[in-house]
């Protein structure tokens, strides 16, 4: 099996059990505890809060662990605009994880906020100008995603906050595809969601960056674990293993990517890259066939042993085209020809040259079927 499938999730990387394994097993202490057990396991939990915040440039207290993407999203879209001062204006990209798109949702029906949906251009950027020309005295709250999942763009996220810092607006980034690819450390945003099951651990872990002194309103109460910020006992052995994961080195596929790109428009003259060509995540290539099914395509392909998905895992088995792909200005019929190839640094040039060898057979079996 040639698995091209990472932006919906990683295997979990051996190095990550190996450090988890301790607390799965013997120290298996809750850290609220006030015994030796408990306090074990709290000491191993701020060494590996202590990791993570090194690797991202910021301070321990600023992290809050989740249960992952999604929970970290929501955790950022309610809680900052829940407890802001200047009002319930949330802005937002057309492109967004729904996990963004419908926290804001949730916040216009039962709480009164309003939004604004900024458009993006054929490449899937959104315009500094553009947002800056959004932002209102009662704006709580700005997310934009660092980088795409169904298209690979990669936002010039350091731009768009520097216009949020002007106008005093907190900024969140979905870094959840990113993270592990590209540098998070520099990005200048008040917010920052990734999940660690797309880094090499198990699935059920993750992170919200908050900068301090950006108020946050909790979601989950009880206990007042993660400094009254999320309630529940700690994951240790998750923390340990999303710790582990950010501090390994990740070769990166980018070579193999061109490779890809340039294969698949080269067999299939009427396929066309969606997103950016440039500003694009390294391991990320995604299409458009004319003329098929993307399901139809993924089932080919996939009866050759060739693993990848017609865009966001979070989406799959929905009729309804695209949201990302109809705001680029793709038809949504075309929209519904979409397949997504995502890379690890362990794809080689050979499995490459495979899956263009399959993908242009794929797309003639499915047309010769009529799509």
């Amino acid at each position: 099996m040639i698995y091209l499938d990472h932006a919906a999730s990683t295997p979990v990387r051996r190095e990550v059990l190996e450090a988890m394994w301790p607390y799965l097993t013997g120290e298996f202490g809750n850290p609220s505890s006030h015994h030796t057990v408990g306090e074990s396991a709290l000491a191993t939990l701020s060494d590996a809060r202590a990791s993570i915040a090194a690797h991202l440039g910021v301070r321990p207290a600023e992290l809050i662990l989740t249960s992952g993407g999604t929970e970290s999203d929501n955790l950022a879209v309610k809680g900052i605009t829940l407890a802001s001062v200047r009002g319930r204006h949330v802005i937002t990209s057309a492109i967004e994880h729904e996990a963004i798109l419908e926290s804001i949702e949730y916040l216009e029906r039962h709480h009164g906020a309003t939004s604004t949906i900024l458009p993006v251009n054929e490449e899937g950027l959104v315009s500094p100008v553009d947002l800056a020309a959004a932002i209102r005295d009662d704006t709580a709250l700005v997310s934009i995603q660092h980088a795409n999942n169904e298209i690979g763009t990669v936002q010039d996220v350091a731009a768009l906050a520097a216009v949020t810092k002007d106008a005093g607006v907190p900024f969140h980034t979905d870094a959840v595809q990113s993270a592990g690819w590209l540098p998070l450390a520099d990005l200048g945003v008040d917010a920052l969601s990734l999940a660690g099951h797309k880094l090499g651990t198990p699935k059920g872990i993750g992170l919200l960056y908050v900068r301090a002194g950006v108020p946050i309103e909790p979601l989950l109460h009880g206990g007042g674990q993660e400094r009254g910020r999320r309630s529940g006992t700690e994951n240790v052995a998750a923390a340990v293993g999303l710790s582990t994961a950010l501090s390994l080195v990740r070769g990166s596929p980018l070579a193999q990517r061109d490779e890809l790109i340039d294969g698949v428009l080269a067999a299939v003259p009427s396929a066309f890259l969606t997103g950016s060509r440039t500003d694009r995540l390294p391991n990320h290539a995604s299409f458009c066939f004319p003329g098929t099914s993307g399901e139809a395509v993924l089932l080919e392909l996939e009866r050759h042993g060739i693993v990848c998905s017609s865009g966001s895992a979070c989406a799959a088995g929905s009729d309804e085209a695209s949201h990302v792909l109809v705001a680029l200005g793709i038809a949504p019929e075309v929209a519904q020809t979409a397949v997504r190839f995502t890379l690890d640094s362990t794809t080689t040039s050979d499995e490459v040259s495979e899956v263009v060898e399959r993908v242009a057979d794929a797309v003639e079996t499915v047309r010769a079927i009529g799509g």
